[in-house]
């Protein structure tokens, strides 16, 4: 399947959201639902975070330039950071919304209007965030599955305030609509940490996922197999991209021009299995006590 460009999925992500603040809200508006405020409320950081998203993969998409060598694909972190932490405040402002009306409880009012508006918005964000997580697979963009898993987030609050609601009108329990509001509050909570833990990650240099770890260790290993050997290897994440620096070590009597060839050819086999990672190698001898002097402060007990 052909995708299009990561901005093109935060603008319909945009779309999506200014259309389901509009029913939501209606169905507020009709109900007098505290538990359909809290979900209108979460669509308000929805388009917020919506609009990062774009900003973010916007200046994402730039090259490389004279001030950022590698690209600009770390700035994703910090908007699947921010969109954690608006998802958290929303929890708190609709806990905030919940919380009066478990003391003084409304009846509800047009239940069956604002249940298909509801219901309406809800199937919008899940097929926008289907879409999305596809892309975001695709194109490896933490903040393309930030913002899907976002939406699908507001999906799963939608459905349990619509299942609440029900309940409270069959049993005539009114004070159900706010505890259910409450209840996806907390649920959300979970979500924004979720995020911002991921994000923190991401800037801290994580390495490379384990079993693109194993793929790149076979590689290595089958060089080593032949006569050559590695050590000093590194990985780190950096939004889509990764990064691979390793020490390549061949006899001291290959020359210069059968030397690169033999790490042209791993970067090459490295990047056929691994397409996103750039490859950083750098030759040494085998029999120079010097090639080892890093990996050996490495092993050195701290004094």
């Amino acid at each position: 399947m052909k995708h299009r460009s990561p901005t093109f999925y935060a603008w319909l992500s945009v779309a999506t959201s200014i259309v389901t603040i509009v029913l939501k809200f209606w169905a507020y508006a009709v109900t007098d639902s505290v538990g359909l405020l809290s979900d209108a409320i979460e669509s308000l950081v929805n388009i917020a975070a919506a609009l990062v998203a774009l900003g973010v993969l916007t200046y994402a998409a730039e090259g490389p330039d004279e001030d950022h060598h590698f690209g600009h694909d770390k700035v994703e972190y910090f908007s699947s950071g921010i969109e954690g932490g608006l998802i958290v405040v929303a929890a708190i402002g609709i806990i905030w919304s919940a919380a009066p009306r478990l003391i003084e409880p409304h009846p509800l009012e047009s239940l069956t209007l604002g249940f298909v508006l509801s219901l309406a918005a809800s199937i919008a964000n899940a097929l926008c965030a289907w879409v999305m997580l596809g892309a975001a697979k695709a194109h490896r963009s933490i903040t393309l599955e930030a913002d899907a898993r976002h939406l699908l987030t507001d999906v799963w609050t939608t459905a349990g305030v619509l299942a609440g609601i029900l309940i409270a009108n069959a049993t005539g329990w009114i004070r159900l609509d706010a505890m259910v509001a409450i209840a996806v509050a907390l649920h959300i909570v979970w979500t924004g940490w979720s995020l911002l833990s991921r994000s923190f990650d991401g800037l801290m240099d994580r390495a490379i996922p384990e079993k693109e770890q194993a793929k790149l260790v076979e590689i290595l290993e089958r060089y080593k197999a032949q006569g050559y050997d590695y050590h000093q290897l590194r990985t780190r994440q950096s939004g889509r991209k990764s990064f691979i620096d390793v020490h390549v070590l061949v006899p001291g009597a290959t020359t210069v021009d059968a030397g690169h060839d033999i790490v042209e050819r791993i970067e090459s086999d490295i990047k056929a299995a691994l397409p996103h990672i750039e490859v950083l190698t750098h030759l040494e001898p085998l029999e120079d006590p010097r090639s080892y002097e890093i990996e050996a402060a490495k092993q050195k007990p701290a004094a």
